[in-house]
Order: C-alpha cells, then structure tokens, then sequence
C-alpha cells in the first residue's frame, strides 16, 4: 500500500512534523548507565534498522561515580541507526558519566520526544533538520552542535534512464513519509537541477522496507532512503546512487544531523547543557578516530541489527563525525535556504534570523 501526492508546500511543513527520524527514536530497548540494564517490548516493523529486542547488557569502559554532579539524564536515543553512534559511543565509553551524567537511553515516538523537549524531561536529541519545521512553529528547542554529515541516499534501480537528477522530471519518487526528511533532500536535488518538486515529480510514500518492492511492482522509478536501505540496494541488487548527501554537491561537507537541546532546560541549567554537550564532543572525536571499534560496538551491543563490520563501518566513515559549531551555525543558514526554496520552509524565512532564534553557543 502506498500513499501518492504532489504536495502543497504547507503541508510539507505540516507533514514534516510526524516523521520518526533514522538519527531520532523507534527502537524498543532501554539502557542506563546506572545500572547497565536493557528493558525490550515487541520490535518494530523495520527490523533492518531496528536493534535487537534482547540487547546484550551494556558495559561501559569507565566505572560509575558514586555520585554523578548533574544528575540523572534521560535520552531518547535508541533508534537502531548506525548515525546514533554519539549516543551509544558516550554511553559505552563512559563520556557521559565522564562529565557527571547518570544517563539511561530510552526509545519512543516523535510526540514524545517533541513533548519531553516542551516540558524539559528530556534535555538533549540526536536530530535532523525535521526540527527545523518544529522551531519554526513555535518549539523552543536549539541547536547546540553539528554531530555528522548525511546519511540519506536517493537510489535508482538497475536498467533505468535514470542518470542525473535533470532526468527525474515526471518521475514517481518514493520516500518513506510525506514531508519527512528523505522527502525534503530528495527535494533539493530536485530543485537544483531545476525542476519543481512540487509539480514536476510525484511522490509516493512506503515503508522502509517496501520501497524496493515499489520499484518491482513498477510503481516508482526511483527512491530516496536513510541507511542503511540504500546502501544495501547498492551493494546487494545492482542500484545506482543518484545523490548521497554525504558527497553530493548540494550537501557534501555539511552536518545533516545535530545535537538539539530544550531552551528550557537551557534557561535552567546551561552548565549541565554544556556537560552533556562535551560528552558529544568526546564521542564524535573517538568514532572518528575508531571507525571500525564504533562499528563492532554498536553490532555487539545490538543497537544495530546487523552482524556486517564492514558495512556498519564503510557508512561511519562516510558520515565525517565532527562535533562543529562555526559550521554548524553556517549549515543552518545554507539548508534554511534551501529548504525555503522548496516549501519544507515557509519561503520567506530569512536564514540569519532563523540563525538567531535556533542557536545556542553552549560553550560561550
């Protein structure tokens, strides 16, 4: 079953709103660094991104505190994705508990994540620029650092026509929601190759797991997906890599997700913000340095499911893990840009005001 619409620019915003994130939240375990312990319910239906409902218990490389100086610190962060990596690396390796966090990662929905930002239960995600469109709307959420560059992969299947972007006119591109974040960079390139991604594509929504099942049926031409679905297309059923925004023009050299912290919890308690924000520093640091041990770490841990060193650790290292914050500011200027220009904005945003309203310089 899929859903198809050539989307009005409001609702892209609207829509964009409800998408579960590959670098946000929909796995079912839970960790603590207090007690090491995993909690599991049923797992969900994507099973290629999501970790293992019976995750090894978690061994971090540092003992507990006895007392952590900033407190218990819930973050929902499980999400079975190989870019969740900062998360799992401070926990592992004890950055977090480093910098005085008694930490437990937990898994949930978008709306709870979105109200546990509102209401300060929970202080920090691990994002995209889907809460660009939430900032804008009115949530008070900032961004405090750029964590890595893209892991979004718009794919074409073996035989096709398909071979720049200009060729997409008239073509039927599947993504995993309408208005979500595959959806919003397959638009760029479309844009940039001067096409409306409003009139001149059509756009069909499937689940992860279907979309090359779409392709087979003759139903889309051509998809856009998180990792790891389209990298596994490509190595595994002869796909074409249109544009992956680790190394396409429109967004080589720029961070696609980053560290977001709640204003309220800002406003209350920065220093706790800036510790929080240091244990990413160290965790982006170390991944960079030990591609391959993130990717052993995260296959033995089960936060991701696959037993695949080589492709867990081939997609780390496209992801350039850099904790930025001069960059990240210019990243958030360049997108809302972009983004304006194809309605996943309102197109009169003005990059350098959106700038002031969604950054905190966390270590001023």
């Amino acid at each position: 079953m899929n859903t198809s619409k050539k989307l009005p620019a409001v609702l892209l915003v609207t829509s964009a709103l409800l998408v579960v994130t590959a670098c946000g939240n929909n796995a079912a375990n839970q960790k603590t660094s207090a007690n090491n312990h995993n909690h599991s319910t049923s797992a969900p239906a994507v099973a290629a991104v999501a970790p293992s409902s019976n995750a090894a218990a978690s061994n971090s490389s540092k003992a507990a505190p006895a007392s952590y100086k900033y407190g218990k610190l819930k973050i929902q962060a499980l999400s079975g994705a190989v870019c969740g990596a900062p998360s799992y690396v401070a926990y592992e390796k004890g950055f977090f508990a480093e910098e005085g966090l008694d930490v437990e990662l937990v898994s949930g929905s978008m709306d709870a994540m979105k109200t546990g930002l509102t209401t300060g239960e929970f202080t920090v995600t691990n994002g995209d620029f889907v809460w660009f469109t939430s900032i804008q709307q009115g949530l008070d959420l900032k961004v405090i650092g750029g964590l890595h560059h893209g892991c979004i992969k718009l794919v074409v299947p073996p035989g096709s026509d398909i071979k720049t972007a200009a060729d997409l006119k008239g073509k039927r591109i599947g993504v995993d929601e309408i208005g979500g974040v595959p959806m919003a960079v397959a638009s760029v390139v479309v844009t940039n190759a001067g096409l409306d991604p409003q009139k001149d594509v059509q756009w069909l929504a499937y689940p992860l797991d279907q979309l090359q099942e779409g392709v087979k049926k003759g139903e889309i031409d051509v998809y856009a997906a998180w990792d790891p679905f389209g990298k596994l297309a490509e190595v595994n059923n002869g796909y074409t890599v249109l544009a992956d925004i680790s190394t396409d023009s429109n967004f080589a050299g720029k961070s696609c997700c980053f560290l977001y912290a709640s204003g309220k919890q800002i406003e209350e308690d920065p220093e706790r913000v800036a510790a929080i924000a240091r244990a990413y520093q160290k965790a982006t640091a170390w991944i960079a340095e030990h591609p391959e041990e993130t990717a052993k770490l995260e296959i033995e841990k089960k936060y991701v499911a696959t037993d695949d060193v080589k492709l867990v650790t081939d997609l780390i290292e496209s992801y350039h893990f850099n904790y930025t914050t001069d960059a990240a500011q210019e990243d958030i200027r360049y997108f809302v840009k972009q983004f304006s220009k194809t309605g996943f904005l309102k197109k009169d945003t003005d990059p350098d005001e959106f700038l002031k309203k969604a950054y905190y310089d966390v270590f001023k």
